[in-house]
């Protein structure tokens, strides 16, 4: 028999005063309840209850088996339901990888209201443009740019990400305006450097593809650095719009070749929620995921 179910049949055997209250309270059988406790016993090799055809009472050894055991169980009880909690209430550690530039720009300034709406989390955060296992990492949630490769993750649209190129008033003042994306292999262009992308920048247009061979004096891994590079004059970036927008509506940056879309990589260059599939996702993970989406949106 199942060893927690006969443990529990004794403590109520104990707590009804009798194998007939017990068993009426479990709707069960006397017959049932008596195979139990005898199954117990026999177990545990020492007798728990001394039995009369009028009455029943405890032995010394079932006075401090029954002591122990009502403590053990009453743990296990509260363990599920402290386990059980999680399912129900938005809380506990959850642990979240971010892309730096996206990170650092849109969503970490973000996080006090996230954290505010939500206290009983503890957000650990990592920023980093690398993608790594989540299972592996214990990752609950992370925000990836462009096409999942692995089946076994699970995604959320967040944003399209779409991209555009833009300068400095004073580098376009000396350079001058590019107004085809031919016009780009006379400029200075500054690259983005991680897997899938390529100095090659694609536009788009009417349905009429045209790739440009870019070039300049700048390569990195740092959308930030590329952004600070612009602002600062030394050359043209393809970069994310919403990275951008309010630098160009302050007039620190200026877009160009607004007629076309623009992406550095052949690929899909969405912004997505990425989480790992076959399990449930858990109310704070989701309570993330929604607050992203209510952010790019």
């Amino acid at each position: 028999m199942d060893e927690l179910s006969v443990n529990r049949a004794f403590i109520h055997v104990v707590e009804k005063g009798s194998f007939s209250a017990a068993a009426r309270f479990l709707d069960a059988s006397v017959t049932s309840m008596a195979r139990q406790v005898n199954s117990l016993e026999t177990m545990l090799g020492v007798r728990l209850l001394n039995r009369t055809t009028r009455r029943q009472s405890l032995t010394e050894a079932g006075q401090v088996y029954y002591a122990k055991i009502t403590a053990i169980l009453s743990q296990l009880d509260e363990a599920k339901r402290d386990v059980s909690s999680y399912q129900e209430d938005v809380k506990g550690r959850l642990k979240v990888h971010l892309r730096s530039t996206i990170g650092n720009q849109v969503i970490v300034p973000a996080l006090p209201r996230f954290l505010k709406q939500y206290p009983n989390i503890t957000l650990h955060l990592t920023l980093t443009d690398e993608r790594v296992d989540l299972v592996e990492h214990g990752v609950d949630v992370a925000v990836w740019l462009g096409a999942l490769e692995d089946s076994s993750m699970m995604a959320r649209r967040l944003s399209p990400s779409d991209r555009v190129v833009c300068g400095s008033p004073l580098y376009l003042q000396e350079r001058g305006v590019p107004q085809e994306p031919t016009d780009l292999v006379k400029h200075n262009c500054m690259v983005f450097e991680a897997k899938d992308y390529s100095n090659i920048w694609r536009f788009t247009r009417s349905g009429r593809i045209v790739e440009v061979p870019v070039s300049g004096n700048l390569t990195t891994n740092s959308g930030i650095a590329l952004i600070t590079s612009a602002i600062s004059g030394a050359g043209l970036a393809l970069l994310q719009q919403s990275l951008v927008r309010e630098a160009i509506a302050r007039g620190e940056l200026v877009q160009v070749l607004e007629g076309y879309s623009a992406s550095p990589t052949g690929s899909d260059p969405a912004l997505y929620a990425v989480y790992p599939s076959g399990r449930q996702l858990s109310p704070k993970s989701r309570a993330f995921i929604d607050f992203l989406v209510d952010l790019f949106h």
